[in-house]
């Protein structure tokens, strides 16, 4: 069995406490970080490595980053997504680790609308649908997990009135989004947890945590042969509440190993 954790940690240097603390208390087989916004050389690696974790790492300074961590061996690890030679964002790795191809994904926010950032997300998104088509050729378990700016219905939301405009919510991306999912994947959260109310993002501002105004925006997508191992999918929001914390939570999920009946 694999527990996988992806995690929006929104500067790693600045969250060390936050995420070598969670590490050590909720002991993910596989997390899966996106804005770390440091480049690879000043990961804090060893840090995490004395916690039993390998690593893959594909940074940027200043902005976005994407990890994968894990405590079994990292293999086959890909930089960038691909369709696009040009585009010089950290934003997607991807490698196979525990008997599973996992990715983390930091999808364009896309604000604002219009405009060229968000035709950037647009595109974003059709290369990463592109990508899921040609992992699904080869029928093995992989999970898609990673802040995707989106958020999927007005149930993931607590004011969808005031997200209207936003590219978070736009028919645009949502549509995209679905796009994935009518590919045959599993949205792990919502596919046990089908109640509205749940986030897994609080803004720093207007008290957002305390009253719960937040939204979900990151998810775990699995593939038929991953879904068909998960045993269980929640939001982890102990981090959220603590000194100094993320504006994101981890979403985590727990898949089963190969041949095993659920």
């Amino acid at each position: 069995m694999a527990k996988i954790a992806t995690w929006n940690v929104n500067s790693i240097r600045a969250r060390l406490p936050r995420v070598l603390e969670w590490l050590a208390e909720f002991s993910p087989d596989v997390a899966l970080l996106q804005e770390i916004k440091v480049v690879d050389e000043a990961f804090p690696a060893l840090e995490i490595e004395e916690l039993g974790y390998n690593l893959a790492i594909h940074g940027q300074k200043t902005y976005n980053g994407v990890a994968i961590l894990s405590k079994s061996p990292i293999e086959d690890i890909r930089c960038g997504l691909p369709g696009d030679d040009s585009d010089e964002q950290a934003r997607y790795i991807e490698a196979f680790t525990g008997g599973l191809r996992v990715a983390s994904i930091y999808l364009p926010n896309g604000n604002p609308v219009p405009g060229e950032k968000f035709d950037y997300k647009i595109a974003w998104m059709d290369r990463l649908i592109t990508h899921a088509e040609s992992l699904l050729v080869n029928e093995e378990a992989f999970v898609l997990g990673g802040d995707y700016n989106v958020i999927p219905a007005d149930g993931d939301c607590y004011d969808p009135a005031r997200w209207v405009g936003d590219a978070l919510c736009q028919p645009e991306s949502r549509n995209r989004f679905r796009s994935l999912l009518n590919l045959g994947l599993t949205e792990a959260f919502r596919s046990l947890h089908p109640e509205p109310g749940r986030y897994s993002y609080w803004d720093y501002t207007g008290g957002s945590w305390q009253k719960d105004f937040g939204v979900r925006i990151d998810h775990l997508l699995l593939s038929p042969q991953a879904s068909d191992r998960l045993i269980e999918c929640d939001i982890d929001k102990t981090p959220r509440g603590k000194e100094k914390p993320s504006d994101h939570t981890p979403v985590w999920c727990e898949i089963g190993d190969e041949g095993a009946v659920f």
